[in-house]
């Protein structure tokens, strides 16, 4: 489980995006970051929260909000995703949990009486000086971009 909390620095990475792309958090100074880790593209609840990003998106630019999604997926599936689902935001690839070790979203998880070792659905606010400033540890996927916008709304109002 993430030992990152609010108003400590978000750690920095630089990884490949679903286009082969390098990018790094570093690229994002000066800007509102969303920093979503799902567990993997194409998958149910993956799907539908990427969709309520993908649905939502004019509202998350306007507000000059950037949003950077996580997996431990390769690049190719990464573009598949992107493609299958028209999804405009950058899915970074992290196969070797670089980013995710640093972000503390492996751990046990438990399913129908199972456990079992995978990627813990966490999302992180970084304001522009790249401080967190929120971290939903269970993002509600149909809801999320509606908690992302009050959650910077009750920050900045």
């Amino acid at each position: 489980m993430t030992q990152l909390t609010e108003n400590k620095k978000a750690p920095t990475f630089t990884a490949k995006d679903q286009n082969g792309n390098s990018v790094s958090l570093a690229d994002f100074k000066g800007k509102k970051v969303v920093l979503y880790f799902y567990p993997e593209d194409d998958t149910p609840t993956c799907t539908v929260q990427a969709c309520n990003l993908r649905d939502n998106f004019s509202l998350l630019k306007k507000e000059g909000i950037v949003v950077l999604g996580v997996s431990p997926d390769e690049e190719k599936k990464h573009k598949k995703f992107e493609a299958k689902y028209d999804l405009p935001f950058t899915l970074l690839a992290d196969p070797e949990h670089k980013i995710i070790d640093k972000y503390g979203v492996w751990g046990e998880k438990q399913m129908f009486g199972n456990h079992y070792m995978g990627l813990i659905r966490t999302t992180f606010l970084i304001d522009e000086k790249g401080i967190i400033r929120k971290v939903f540890l269970k993002p509600k996927s149909k809801e999320h971009t509606q908690e992302i916008l009050e959650a910077w709304k009750a920050m900045e109002g």
